[in-house]
C-alpha cells in the first residue's frame, strides 16, 4: 500500500485534450490529476466549459490537487501588479470553478525583492481565501534566487502562512539534500511532483527535459519517499514530466507505464 495518492501531471501527456487527460488519468488509475492552464484555455477557446472539466474529474473519481501555474507576479513592476493581480484572481476563480486546491504560483528567473514578492504572496492568500483555492509557491531549482525549500519558506515566514510544491528534480537541480524535506511541515506542502533525473547531463545543466520516468535515473526515490512520509505528509505524488518521447508516444500508455513506475519505487 501507499502512504500516498498517486497523480498524473498534465504535463507527462502533453498535447492531450484536457478531458481525455481526465479520463486517460482515471482509466490507468490514479486517483488525481494535475491540470495546466494552457490546456483548460484550449477548451475554453474551442467552445467548452470549466464546468465540463469539474463534471468530468468528479465523474471519473479524481481529485485536481493544483492548477498550473500563474508567473510574472513576484517581480512585476509596482505599477503593473493591480493589473496582475487581477489575472491571478480570475485564475484562482478559474480553478474553483473546476474545484482545484491549489493554484501553483512560479517565482521569478532571477534575483527580486522578497520583501515585495512575499507581501504580494500575502495577498494572493487572501485572494485564494475568498475563493476557497490556495496558492502554492513553488521554487524551481534552475532559476537564480528562489531555488530551494529554505527559499520557498523565507517567502512562506515573510507572507505569514502558505504552501509549497516539492519536487525531486528540483531538489537536485537547485543542490539541495534530502535532509531539507525535514524543513518543512506537511501543513506547508501543497502536492509533490515525482520523477527521475539522468544521470547523462551535469546537474546545473540540467532543464525540464532531463527528467525521466521514476527508477530511471540516479536518484534514491525510496529516500525520498520515507523522508516525504516523515513530515507527515500523505497527499498526491504527482508524475511530473516533460519529455518529447513521451508525447509522441500513445498518451494512455505513458499514463499507465508512469504509474506502474511510481509503484514499483513508491511500495517497494
Amino acid at each position: 500500500m501507499s502512504p500516498f495518492s498517486y497523480g498524473l501531471n498534465a504535463s507527462t501527456v502533453r498535447g492531450t485534450p484536457v478531458l481525455d487527460q481526465v479520463r486517460i488519468a482515471a482509466l490507468a488509475g490514479y486517483r488525481a490529476i494535475e491540470l495546466w492552464y494552457a490546456d483548460t484555455d484550449a477548451h475554453l477557446t474551442g467552445g467548452g466549459s470549466l464546468g465540463e472539466i469539474r463534471r468530468a474529474v468528479a465523474d471519473a473519481g479524481l481529485v485536481v490537487p493544483s492548477l498550473i501555474y500563474v508567473a510574472g507576479w513576484f517581480d512585476c513592476a509596482p505599477s503593473a501588479w493591480p493589473s496582475v493581480r487581477d489575472v491571478v484572481a480570475r485564475r484562482l476563480a478559474e480553478a474553483a470553478e473546476i474545484g482545484a486546491r491549489h493554484v501553483i504560483c512560479s517565482p521569478p528567473a532571477g534575483r527580486a525583492d522578497l520583501v515585495t514578492g512575499a507581501g504580494r504572496y500575502a495577498e494572493l492568500l487572501g485572494l485564494g481565501r475568498s475563493v476557497g483555492v490556495e496558492p502554492s509557491f513553488e521554487f524551481l531549482g534552475f532559476v537564480e534566487q528562489y531555488r530551494s525549500i529554505d527559499d520557498a519558506l523565507a517567502v512562506l515566514a515573510h507572507a505569514g502562512g502558505g504552501t509549497t510544491v516539492v519536487d525531486p528534480f528540483h531538489l537536485f537541480r537547485g543542490g539541495d539534500s534530502l535532509d531539507s524535506l525535514s524543513r518543512l511541515r506537511a501543513d506547508q506542502i501543497a502536492v509533490s511532483h515525482f520523477n527521475d533525473v539522468t544521470g547523462s547531463v551535469p546537474r546545473d545543466l540540467q532543464g525540464d527535459g532531463d527528467r525521466v520516468l521514476p527508477g530511471d535515473g540516479i536518484l534514491d526515490l525510496r529516500d525520498y519517499c520515507r523522508r516525504l512520509r516523515a513530515t507527515g505528509f500523505g497527499g498526491v505524488l504527482s508524475l511530473e514530466l516533460f519529455r518529447e518521447d513521451l508525447w509522441a508516444r500513445d498518451p494512455a500508455e505513458v499514463a499507465r507505464v508512469g504509474l506502474e513506475k511510481m509503484r514499483e519505487v513508491v511500495e517497494s
